[in-house]
C-alpha cells in the first residue's frame, strides 16, 4: 500500500514562490501516474498538474500553466511542484494523489483518475 505524505505549504506573499513535496512510500515504483489537486475553501477540489511516474510526460491545468512546474526523482519515490509568480487565488489546501494504473487519457486531470491521497498541505498566498 502506498502512502503520501506532502509538505513545504504555507505563507507567501504575491508574487513569491513555494516548492511542494510530495513523499511516497511503500510500493512507490508501482505508481503509474501522480499528481497535484486542490482546494480553496468553499471550492470543489480541482486539478493542478501531474506528472507520468515512468516516462515523465506532464500535464497542467490553464491556470498554473507556465508557473507552475512538477517533476520527480523515482529514486526518491517524491514528487515536487514548483510554484512560481503567485496569486491570491492559488491560496488552497494542496493534495498529492495518484494511481497504480493508467485509466486513460482523460483520467489524468480528473478526481476520479487517483485513488491514493495524501493529507494535504495548507498555501496561502497574501496581496
Amino acid at each position: 500500500q502506498v502512502q503520501l505524505v506532502e509538505s513545504g505549504g504555507g505563507l507567501v506573499q504575491a508574487g513569491g514562490s513555494l516548492r511542494l513535496s510530495c513523499v511516497a512510500s511503500g510500493r512507490a515504483s508501482s505508481m503509474f501516474i501522480m499528481g497535484w489537486f486542490r482546494q480553496a475553501p468553499g471550492k470543489e477540489r480541482e486539478f493542478v498538474s501531474a506528472i507520468t511516474w515512468s516516462e515523465g510526460t506532464t500535464y497542467y491545468s490553464d491556470s498554473v500553466k507556465h508557473r507552475f512546474t512538477i517533476s520527480r526523482d523515482n529514486a526518491k519515490n517524491t514528487v515536487w511542484l514548483q510554484m512560481n509568480s503567485l496569486k491570491p487565488e492559488d491560496t488552497a489546501v494542496y493534495f498529492c494523489a495518484g494511481n497504480e494504473y493508467n485509466q486513460g487519457y482523460y483520467t489524468y486531470t480528473a478526481i476520479h483518475g487517483y485513488n491514493i491521497w495524501g493529507q494535504g498541505t495548507q498555501v496561502t498566498v497574501s496581496s
